[in-house]
């Protein structure tokens, strides 16, 4: 099995979240449990490409089909218990030179410094794990300001707003642009 990338995540001394053990891992069909409370909750899904998942042999047939075989799809972890996701997709062909991060995690988690460490160590990763990447980027939706946040705080980037860019379950959405080039310096 590969071996664990791992960051102690110290959180401030007012925060109430107690010092956790952030780790990433690839995903196994024994999660599908942990996968259904973030995959299910609409708070949770708000901003993502699909809808929240209501039907748990959906959302299996989903782990089957794309993240398991996913170059770089994570499981974001708080000890041992998987807390959400971190994907990072290269470019083929032209684009090759570039990649794209997504990530979701339980709102139990939100604020509590979990996503922004999951960021951090998939890019430190992935400029090693994947040849002649050049870039990440990341497309949030102007409204998700946590978003926004996590991305900032790792040292990404922001670009612009890709102005009516995204048809998002129904809707067409502007999205901010942020970037990570493999010669910037991670944040933290």
């Amino acid at each position: 099995m590969e071996q664990q990338q791992q960051q102690q995540q110290q959180e401030p001394a007012n925060s109430a979240a107690p010092t956790m053990s952030i780790t990433l891992r690839r995903f196994e069909l024994s999660d599908l449990d942990d996968y259904m409370v973030w995959a299910s909750d609409d708070k949770v899904t708000r901003f993502c490409r699909w809808e929240a998942y209501t039907d748990k042999s959906h959302l299996l047939a989903y782990m089957e089909s794309s993240v398991l075989p996913h170059p770089y799809f994570r499981a974001i972890c708080v000890g041992a218990r998987p807390v959400g996701a971190v994907s990072v997709t290269p470019g083929a062909g032209e684009n090759a030179c570039r990649a794209e991060i997504g990530y979701v995690l339980a709102s139990d988690y939100w604020g509590k410094g979990v996503a922004t460490a999951a960021v951090r160590i998939a890019v430190a990763e992935v400029f090693d794990a994947v040849e002649g990447l050049e870039r990440v980027e990341g497309l949030v939706d102007v409204k998700n300001r946590g978003s926004q946040r996590v991305l900032e705080k790792v040292g990404f980037m922001r670009e612009g707003v890709l102005r009516r860019y995204w048809i998002q379950k129904g809707s067409v959405r502007d999205m901010v642009v942020y970037s990570f080039l493999k010669s910037d310096r991670l944040l933290g």
